[in-house]
């Protein structure tokens, strides 16, 4: 073991290094208050959920485990992707592999990482919880996100070009959580950028099933049998239930790619919608590539009393965006109550346009 990695790990032993990550871990949809009537906080598909993933994770067999080298799924997922299936890796969440990528950067004695910023929290919570440094220069690893959150903005080209050079960093990671639902499909990474790194893959946001956790791994063609190894024997036994697997195997299928390509058109719209009755209200709204935007209130929003009326927004400062909301696109009935709620309308007013 090297002294740096032999750091790293006496590092992660010492008392209180928790207390390093202990802030609050901020997401977006069901809080204590259940589930939101109008979600504007989560970057689900507002079309879903897909039916025929939806009909395949209901007829899921939950009676017996998993095959746990997941053959078959692999497999599949190896065809479409055109790749080996040895290139494939399953996790059980997007957020799962984030902490087990991170993990493997720090056992591998690698200490600074280069994080999207603004960024989605779980990058620098599970850098921290590893002991590793975000910066901006000398990044011997890297996450990269292709569009990326909170803006829906396609990753900077000349970014992701500079790390996988030689001499750039030792490995890049892409999520690519929010490529599926990419509105403008011009906008976005070449392929050959993206078959470098290794690619991250959540379909469940895309299909409007975010309660089925299941996320895989494209591993770069470079990549050495030893790390795929590594990676492997830090996740947990049958990391994806059976529900997982069902998702998966129909994130596959012609059907469910079909339905997903018939929804854009429609989130499009919806998003439309959305910002011209934000920037009415006087908001300062983001362009995006995605069905959800950053926006700005023209004074501070009282969040509290929104979810009062049932309607949650994405609250960006964990992001490193204060005063900003993120707002995922949502059917006209619920951008209506959410302009209404804005307004000052009571909340029985609101709740009278009913649930979804």
């Amino acid at each position: 073991m090297t002294g740096a990695r032999r750091a790293t790990v006496a590092g992660m032993a010492a008392p209180g290094w928790a207390a390093a990550v202990a802030g609050a871990r901020v997401h977006g949809g069901p809080d204590e208050l259940g589930v939101p009537w109008w979600d504007f906080s989560t970057n689900a598909n507002a079309c879903g959920p897909c039916p025929l993933a939806w009909a395949r994770v209901q007829a899921a067999a939950r009676r017996h485990y998993p095959d746990p080298d997941y053959h078959t799924l692999r497999q599949r997922l190896a065809d479409w992707h055109g790749v080996e299936p040895r290139r494939i890796l399953l996790a059980a969440s997007g957020s799962e592999w984030i902490l087990r990528w991170s993990a493997w950067c720090a056992r591998r004695g690698w200490r600074r990482i280069a994080l999207p910023r603004p960024g989605y929290g779980e990058y620098a919570h599970a850098a921290a919880v590893w002991g590793l440094e975000p910066v901006d220069d000398g990044a011997q690893a890297a996450w990269l996100c292709d569009p990326g959150s909170p803006w829906g903005q396609p990753e900077d080209e000349s970014r992701a070009t500079a790390l996988l050079q030689e001499g750039g960093a030792m490995a890049v990671a892409l999520d690519r959580a929010y490529a599926p639902l990419r509105l403008e499909p011009a906008a976005q990474l070449p392929e050959p950028l993206c078959a470098r790194c290794w690619q991250l893959w959540s379909p469940n946001k895309a299909l409007g099933m975010t309660g089925v956790r299941a996320a895989y791994v494209v591993a770069p063609a470079q990549a050495d049998p030893l790390a795929l190894q590594e990676l492997e024997q830090l996740a947990p036994a049958w990391p994806l239930g059976a529900d997982g697997v069902a998702l998966l195997h129909a994130w596959t299928e012609p059907t469910t790619q079909r339905w997903l390509r018939a929804s854009l058109p429609t989130l499009a719209q919806w998003k439309d919608h959305l910002v011209g009755s934000l920037r009415a209200l006087g908001w300062q709204v983001r362009d995006s590539v995605t069905p959800f935007v950053c926006a700005r209130p023209p004074q501070p929003l009282a969040a509290d009393r929104l979810r009062g009326h049932g309607i949650k927004l994405r609250d960006a400062s964990s992001f490193g965006l204060p005063g900003w909301w993120r707002l995922s696109a949502q059917p006209p009935q619920a951008v209506q109550a959410l302009v209404q709620a804005l307004r000052g309308l009571p909340a029985a007013e609101v709740a009278a346009l009913g649930g979804p």
